[in-house]
């Protein structure tokens, strides 16, 4: 069970871990079960700074060990018209930002950032969901980018933008007249196109017929033929404080299992922040934007799941 340290630390961390794992948003909605989640994560958050430091690894696997195939989570294909034009060119055209609090911001290619010092970790990545996947991921180091940026001092946290909508304003969260992607009875809804949940907690590591991946590895995406959405989006974004940050594993990745990120996995970067559930590793990150606070993005929580309920430090 992924979330056994919660349910050591406090009867309320259990409930939590409990509410976590059932997908129970219901739960979470309410003012008991958002009590229950900031006890379980501020009890989780205060015993794992006390006994780690920010050089403490997560547990590294064997090649043997490498699940056959990397099941995606969340969004597989953003319909987004500027990430699909960038996938159609095989990302040639990406450019990653660092900027906010940073003496240098920086806009990097994925060739720039092929050129930079590496990493490569097998680890395994536990779904909030009750799945794990173990992958061999190559990027490059978080605290590397930091480090030629150059922090300010006032620089606390480093935010994720993403480039997948996963709702539009006035609906969903906000209210409104069902805007959400997430929704089944949402008009024209494409969930089922691009958003994958994993609810198998048995899940073996082997596709079915209708897991199978679409993209073989592929990088590259049609041009949209509709027409742009005129609805203001709310696109995924995720935060870490630099505690996580300057982590050796903490990496935004551009390869799994020795090939270029597929899509439905993230690409062209995802965020890797070993020490933490699934829902942190941010894919199709376009931004690295450092701030002193996170209270100025989205519901203010730190993440568009933790805005929904979930912890913002998600440490297993």
């Amino acid at each position: 069970m992924i979330l056994h340290r919660r349910k050591l630390l406090t009867a309320g961390a259990g409930l939590a871990g409990t509410a976590l794992l059932g997908g129970c948003d219901r739960f979470a909605g309410t003012e008991t079960g958002r009590r229950t989640l900031k006890v379980g994560e501020d009890a989780n958050l205060f015993v794992q700074r006390l006994l780690m430091s920010p050089a403490t690894l997560a547990r590294e696997y064997p090649a043997a060990m490498i699940s056959p195939w990397f099941k995606p989570n969340g969004t597989i294909d953003p319909p987004d018209r500027d990430f699909r034009a960038l996938a159609a060119k095989k990302f040639s055209d990406f450019k990653l930002t660092v900027d906010g609090l940073v003496q240098t911001p920086l806009s990097l290619s994925l060739a720039d950032l092929r050129g930079l010092p590496a990493r490569t970790q097998i680890t395994r990545h536990d779904c909030v969901e009750g799945w794990s996947c173990i992958g061999q991921w190559s990027g490059v180091p978080l605290a590397e980018l930091l480090t030629r940026a150059g922090l300010k001092p006032q620089a606390r946290y480093a935010v994720f933008h993403c480039a997948d909508t996963l709702e539009y304003a006035g609906g969903g969260l906000e209210g409104g007249d069902g805007a959400s992607l997430w929704r089944h009875e949402h008009p024209g809804s494409v969930r089922d196109g691009f958003i994958h949940l994993a609810a198998a907690e048995d899940w073996d590591g082997t596709p079915t017929a209708t897991d199978a991946p679409k993209d073989d590895w592929g990088q590259g995406a049609p041009e949209p033929e509709a027409p742009e959405d005129q609805r203001t989006p709310i696109r995924y974004y995720e935060s870490i404080d630099l505690f996580d940050a300057v982590n050796p594993q903490t990496i935004l990745a551009y390869d799994l299992n020795g090939k270029p990120l597929p899509v439905s996995n993230g690409a062209p970067l995802r965020l890797r922040v070993e020490r933490q559930l699934g829902y942190k590793q941010a894919k199709y990150v376009m931004r690295v934007e450092l701030v002193e606070s996170v209270a100025g993005f989205g519901q203010g929580k730190g993440g568009y799941w933790e805005d929904r309920g979930y912890e913002w430090y998600a440490g297993i």
